[in-house]
């Protein structure tokens, strides 16, 4: 293996890390923020950093499997299910999505103000995008697919957290309530088809 590429793959598996440490101290801050406020939507909003964290273990497994010098049989095989497994952490996310956004809109609940969620939210939307900006970086250099599929999971998450903020603000000074959910909703195509595309290719490579 050349230095170029390790250092690349050590590069990946840092990005992993702080990814996965992110969305620990998301979900946990999230979730028991909600608990205590009794937010459905702070939970929700930790679940979802649940899912990221999973689909970044699952690249670091893949990434660390080629750092230790297995065979590039092993090291295809590898990105293959952390691939497979980002594709499924997708559809995972649309199940979420759709869920929030639904109960949403038929239950008419406007964006809960929390402190919090605010402050989530607003670290979130800049955290998020400069790891998603990292991961597509290391993935062109190392082609791998499974890590530019994270890295696009880790943006529709940044465009969660933008949606709420967007929901706050616009209930706010219109009284749009239904804009966070709607919002959500518009992104439910894109979700899908990056899962199906990412399963897709897994089982056909």
């Amino acid at each position: 293996m050349s230095e170029a590429r390790t250092k690349w793959l050590k590069r990946g598996i840092w990005l992993e890390y702080l990814t996965i440490g992110w969305n620990i101290v998301e979900a946990i801050v999230a979730v028991g923020a909600g608990w205590l406020a009794g937010s459905i939507a702070l939970i929700g909003f930790g679940l979802d950093s649940v899912i990221e964290s999973v689909s970044g273990a699952i690249l670091l497994w893949r990434l660390k499997k080629e750092l230790v010098g297995v065979p590039s049989e092993q090291t295809e095989k590898a990105e293959r299910t952390a691939l497979l497994g980002v594709g499924i952490t997708f559809w995972l996310l649309s199940v979420y999505v759709a869920y929030e956004a639904i109960g949403k809109l038929v239950a008419k609940e406007a964006p809960n103000a929390s402190a919090v969620g605010i402050v989530l939210a607003i670290v979130s939307l800049i955290v998020m995008p400069v790891l998603a900006w990292g991961k597509r970086f290391v993935a062109a250099r190392i082609k791998s697919r499974a890590l530019e599929a994270d890295a696009m999971e880790t943006i529709v998450c940044a465009y969660l957290s933008f949606t709420l903020l967007l929901g706050l603000t616009l209930n706010a000074w219109l009284g749009w309530w239904w804009a966070d959910p709607v919002a959500s909703l518009l992104m439910l195509p894109v979700i899908l088809r990056e899962g199906w595309e990412a399963v897709k290719e897994a089982k056909e490579g």
